[in-house]
């Protein structure tokens, strides 16, 4: 059974990091639409098929993807693109905080955000314009 664990999971090793040494860095900015403003809080988050890689937005708006480490890139290709966690908490009723969206919820879903990135050798910078969220 040792024997079966350290097999496997020297595997693992060996074969993410055959996958990473094919990886493309990948980063850009987020901004918003009406003004330029960059976006600072969420993750942009990049999916193909069973496959998702991750980037936090900083203070200015940028991020760098990541898929085994926070930025190693991902495998070329062509990607959905959502944004994750784009809130700020505001006082609720009973005064615990409770978040309020950033952005239009259209972003929160690769199928809806109408935002497309393909992965390659030469294409490594995706800079994305968002629109803020406006309550119904």
């Amino acid at each position: 059974m040792r024997l079966l664990v350290v097999s496997l999971v020297t595997c693992f090793f060996f074969t993410a990091a055959g996958c990473n040494s094919k990886h493309v860095p990948l980063g850009g900015k987020v901004v918003y639409s009406d003004d330029g403003s960059p976006l600072t809080v969420g993750e942009v988050c990049l999916e193909a098929n069973d496959f998702t890689a991750r980037g936090k937005l900083g203070e200015d708006g940028t991020y760098t993807i990541g898929s085994l480490t926070d930025t190693d890139g991902l495998p070329p290709g062509k990607y959905t693109v959502s944004i994750l966690g784009a809130v700020k908490y505001v006082p609720g009723p009973n005064g615990h905080p409770i978040p309020e969206p950033l952005i239009d919820k259209k972003y929160s879903r690769g199928a809806t955000s109408g935002l497309v990135v393909e992965a390659a050798a030469g294409n490594r910078r995706f800079d994305f314009t968002v629109e803020r969220y406006v309550p119904k």
